[in-house]
């Protein structure tokens, strides 16, 4: 019974000082390890939305690859559908709109007189995406030929109108008698064809069959931009390009001749609030997407941290500058990104964890030697006593404290791991009791009656 007692109070002895040891150090790495999260980006969603508009520059055709390529990765695109760039930009810098990213034309925001929108940057140009207008009558060599004209300017929203109003107001061309309609893609080359307006500005790639399907219509005429070299140096975001005689059609010479075009970039555009792994991944899917030759393009011209208006992210930078992160070349993504969050944690671990798991052991050591210790002082009090010349009377009193002492020691709980510093104590109230039993008989000390040390 009395062997179950002890077992009982060793297990409580020994629960308290372990915690004792281990609370201290759990209280400091639970904080270590929150103040580490606090700096440790969250995980990437799995879902991005994308404002476009379907009919504006090839985009909805790019928007399919984009999604394809980030469902290979784990992530959905969900697309949500504008009236034009305008629409699209605005949706993306609106708080609450839930749009992640855009595709934009360069120059819808961010030109001459416009303020750029806050928390929106771009990711790169994509592609040439020319200004293709297309008239009928008599041949002219700028905007400024189409005063009078009735113009189909594209719907409000819209970066071909945007464009188109830049040009138009530069040439003081966009006033009456000039008649400007707000018609879409499709009714606009339908009017055009049918003779029911004299010209239509529309912004789309040069591989557009719709394009190419009109450059051949017989009286329509494509306008040769001959001051083509002032625009780009008044509007920045804006190129030059001579699109070759014959290139959509080598058999019907179409066109018939070389022509000078103005072009914007199509624009990958996000918040500033982007993760930047989903940041790195879309610009991979950019350069996955983007990176062949075109009718206007050079292999490898595209992604490029072209002049468009909205400022480059800090990711972009980087991703122009050197390439693809080193996880992500070698790893999927989903394990890309998280190594790169976790090797955030070897923070706390070598900082606090491995100082601490050595610090545990002795704090735990230090416990279990301290309720043996303190009776060390009862030992070193009766050896300066036996120094003194003690007569029989406090001889005994000595011996009587020292059963004392080790009667109270014997009853202290100790793991059997640290069973050695109780048998130390023993051995030394064995050393001072031979001492005090010699002075008793009044026997001269022997050699073993040397000072008593305490164990390190």
């Amino acid at each position: 019974m009395k062997t179950d007692t002890l077992k009982a109070q060793l297990k409580r002895t020994l629960r308290r000082d372990l915690w004792i040891a281990v609370a201290p150090a759990t209280l400091l790495i639970a904080v270590a390890f929150a103040v580490t999260f606090y700096f440790v980006k969250p995980a990437p969603p799995k879902t991005l939305v994308m404002a476009l508009a379907p009919e504006e520059g090839g985009f909805n055709y790019m928007a399919k690859r984009y999604q394809k390529f980030l469902a290979q990765h784990g992530v959905t695109l969900e697309l949500r559908n504008t009236k034009g760039s305008v629409g699209s930009v605005a949706l993306l810098s609106a708080e609450d709109s839930g749009v992640d990213i855009a595709f934009a034309q360069s120059g819808t925001t961010g030109g001459k007189g416009q303020e750029v929108p806050e928390h929106v940057a771009s990711l790169g140009s994509l592609s040439y995406v020319p200004l293709w207008v297309f008239y009928r009558g008599e041949p002219v060599d700028d905007v400024r030929g189409l005063q009078g004209k009735r113009i189909a300017v594209g719907p409000e929203e819209s970066g071909t109108r945007a464009l188109a109003m830049t040009l138009l107001q530069a040439n003081k061309v966009d006033t009456a008698p000039t008649e400007l309609l707000p018609l879409d893609r499709d009714a606009a080359i339908d009017a055009l064809t049918q003779g029911k307006v004299d010209a239509v500005f529309l912004v789309s790639m040069a591989e557009s069959p719709r394009i190419q399907k009109l450059a051949a219509v017989k009286d329509v005429r494509l306008l040769s931009f001959n001051r083509a070299e002032a625009y780009t140096r008044r509007y920045p975001y804006l190129s030059r390009h001579v699109l070759p005689r014959g290139v959509f059609d080598f058999a019907k010479d179409v066109p018939d001749q070389d022509v000078v075009l103005l072009s914007p970039n199509a624009l990958l555009l996000a918040k500033d609030t982007l993760h930047p792994a989903l940041a790195y991944l879309l610009m991979r899917a950019a350069s996955e997407i983007h990176g062949s030759a075109g009718i206007l393009d050079k292999t490898g011209e595209f992604p490029a941290p072209l002049a468009a208006g909205f400022a480059l992210s800090s990711e972009a930078k980087r991703y122009y500058a050197s390439g693809v992160p080193l996880l992500q070349r070698y790893l999927p993504f989903w394990a890309a990104n998280l190594v790169d969050r976790l090797w955030v944690m070897l923070v706390p671990i070598i900082a606090v964890v491995v100082p601490l798991g050595r610090a545990v052991p002795a704090v735990f050591l230090w416990r279990v030697r301290s309720r043996i210790h303190r009776w060390y002082a009862r030992l070193k009090e009766i050896e300066i006593q036996l120094e003194e010349d003690p007569d029989q009377e406090m001889l005994q009193a000595m011996l009587k404290r020292l059963e004392e002492a080790e009667r109270e020691v014997n009853r202290i709980a100790v793991p059997i791991a640290y069973a050695e510093n109780l048998y130390f104590f023993r051995e030394h109230v064995d050393v001072v009791r031979r001492r005090l039993t010699r002075r008793l008989a009044g026997a001269p000390e022997h050699k073993d009656g040397h000072p008593l040390q305490m164990p390190a």
